[in-house]
């Protein structure tokens, strides 16, 4: 997929930087028109790259990102997920997405597929266990506040053959 390591780099780099641009960095505000009807739909575009996020859900959500250049798609991650039942009592589903966001911006070069595998911030603690790599991954992420857990998600991707 990628010719030389220096390309790996530049598709990492887009990727951190599109998923900060995008609903870790604005959430819902960076929504474009959705192919979809009923979708939130953020994209991010850098010169040969187009990133799209597609999503369908708020409390409990499924969704699609997908990474393209020069038009043809060469990276993929599906996600599925959202606030522990009861779906966030006694907590915000706002403030814990909002923590999210916050943890999302923490992504590393090594695993830029969700965020750090760990991250803390007050009484909140997110934790990221992943395996693979960008040609084929898998993970579950989770917050607790107050060693509560409040969410879960799950996801799976890499690069289509």
């Amino acid at each position: 997929m990628w010719n030389n390591a220096m390309d790996r780099d530049r598709f990492v780099d887009f990727l951190l930087q599109a998923k900060r641009s995008t609903y870790a960095g604005q959430g819902d505000e960076a929504t474009v028109t959705p192919l979809v009807p009923g979708s939130k739909q953020l994209e991010y575009r850098d010169g040969d790259y187009l990133y799209r996020d597609i999503y369908l859900g708020m409390a409990y959500f499924v969704g699609q990102e997908v990474v393209s250049y020069r038009g043809h798609p060469m990276w993929s991650m599906s996600y599925a997920g959202g606030v522990t039942p009861p779906w966030g009592d006694p907590f915000d589903p706002r403030a814990i997405y909002g923590f999210l966001r916050l943890a999302l911006r923490h992504g590393t070069e090594a695993e830029p597929y969700r965020g750090p595998a760990n991250f803390s911030h007050e009484s909140w603690v997110y934790t990221n266990a992943g395996s693979g790599s960008l040609y084929a991954f898998w993970g579950i992420e989770a917050i607790a506040r107050d060693g509560a857990q409040v969410y879960e998600c799950r996801y799976a991707g890499g690069v289509p053959r």
